[in-house]
């Protein structure tokens, strides 16, 4: 149970510690995968896709919103950040995403 536990603190610290540009960018990304999932079968490999993209664009967004961006420097930035990845963290993100496809590919199954 308390290995649940610690998921579901993840989880929750993972979603309320975004900030508008980084959670906009993970609602269209899982949005738009939820969209792309043919079959319920295919949800790991379109999740990790969803995790890929949106590790890409936590890149542009830290490119963009740097007033004067030296590329190397926050490129080593996000690359330290990825190294530094806690396991538990990396699975809180890739729940977060799995839920949020599961329920926009069962609402666009219903709807249609």
């Amino acid at each position: 149970m308390t290995a649940l536990l610690a998921i579901w603190h993840a989880i929750t610290a993972v979603a309320l510690s975004m900030d508008y540009y980084t959670l906009g960018a993970a609602a269209v990304i899982a949005l738009l995968a939820g969209l792309v999932l043919q079959s319920v079968k295919d949800i790991l490999s379109v999740t990790v896709l969803a995790l890929i993209l949106f590790a890409l664009a936590k890149i542009v967004l830290a490119l963009v919103l740097t007033p004067h961006p030296d590329v190397h420097a926050v490129l080593a930035s996000q690359w330290k950040t990825f190294v530094d990845l806690k396991m538990l963290t990396l699975v809180a993100y890739a729940l977060f995403f799995f839920t949020v496809i599961a329920v926009v590919n069962a609402i666009r199954a219903a709807v249609r």
